[in-house]
């Protein structure tokens, strides 16, 4: 039988930063073959598997990501705590599935599988693949597994992330006044940016930017002539509503200016079960992107409040009971999907 905390250490001890998921997908694989189930890799990207599992004619779907955030650190035990990159987002959830998993089929419950994806933690290039590939024309629904504290997420913010671009002229630090400094003009517009209403939802609050990445310039002594900043926007209202605002503050730059829409999604608003707790999120997860796979559900042990830090970690008895908040929850979506 499987432990759930050997299993996330193994997970954790294999480095799976975005971009380098091949022996985390090998990994899981293997073990959902001695499990039972029926195992394909499919490579989202070159050599950056997705790994989909599956018993009989699945109807739900377990669903959560192989790789991490970098730096990579190893795991560790402390008290009740586990510690290491991926801990909680989302090695130790991945080993909850995975027991689950192997409860059920012992159990001779059939009819389920997973979607192990890649890519979530940047551009959802797992998520989108699959939604674009694969045919699994019975699956109703998708529960995606995400640090929720173990509740269920009724509703997640959308996501919209920026690129500002702004052109200058180069000069002599001596003679500000025969340059154009993109510099300046950058952080006019990311004055900008802080003072935008980025609308409020009753349900999930404000919506929020992050000023996340700042370049500018080629020398203390050079006027720039080159600046960029990446911004985040958490959706509450609508991707088309941040477009619209995003727009509003570029036009009237003073000096060239280009913006590009990297990534964006809508809120989410998600299916819950009856008599188990719920929340509302903030972060971005690869719901938006899974719109074949039936209604989908998110809920996953651990806090998202510890994720991509230096201290990520997940408590090692949560991680535990969600081996059986996973099964259960399969059962009951699979008495809805009959």
């Amino acid at each position: 039988m499987l432990d759930p905390i050997a299993l996330a250490r193994q997970f954790i001890d294999i480095p799976s930063v975005t971009g380098d998921e091949a022996r985390m997908s090998e990994a899981a694989a293997a073990v959902l073959r001695e499990i039972g189930l029926d195992v394909t890799l499919d490579p989202a990207a070159p050599d950056r598997p997705n790994v989909l599992a599956v018993t009989g004619q699945p109807r739900v779907l377990l669903c959560t990501h192989l790789d991490t955030v970098p730096p990579h650190f190893p795991s560790r035990l402390e008290d009740d705590w586990l510690f290491g990159r991926g801990a909680c987002d989302t090695k130790g959830i991945l080993a909850s599935m995975l027991c689950a998993t192997e409860a059920l089929v012992r159990a001779g419950v059939s009819d389920f599988g997973l979607l192990l994806v890649v890519g979530e933690e940047t551009d959802a290039v797992g998520a989108k693949h699959a939604n674009a590939t694969l045919d699994l024309p019975h699956v109703r629904f998708t529960v995606v597994g995400e640090p929720t504290e173990s509740k269920f997420a009724r509703a997640q913010k959308g996501g919209f992330k920026f690129t500002l671009r702004v052109r200058g002229r180069a000069a002599h630090s001596g003679y500000p006044q025969l340059g154009r400094s993109a510099s300046l003009q950058l952080l006019d517009l990311l004055q900008r940016v802080r003072e935008t209403d980025w609308g409020h939802d009753a349900v999930l609050g404000p919506g929020t930017a992050n000023i996340g990445v700042i370049r500018a310039g080629r020398a203390a002594n050079i006027v720039p002539d080159a600046a960029e900043a990446h911004v985040f926007v958490r959706v509450v209202d609508s991707a088309a509503a941040v477009r619209e605002r995003v727009a509003n503050i570029v036009q009237h730059a003073e000096l060239p200016v280009e913006w590009s829409e990297d990534t964006s999604n809508d809120p989410q608003r998600l299916e819950t079960l009856p008599d188990e707790p719920e929340t509302v999120v903030s972060f971005n997860t690869d719901v938006p992107h899974l719109t074949r796979f039936g209604k989908p559900l998110l809920v996953g042990p651990g806090s998202i409040l510890v994720a991509h830090g230096a201290d990520e970690r997940i408590v090692v008895s949560e991680m535990q009971a969600a081996v059986d908040l996973y099964r259960r929850t399969i059962v009951r979506l699979l008495e809805r999907a009959r």
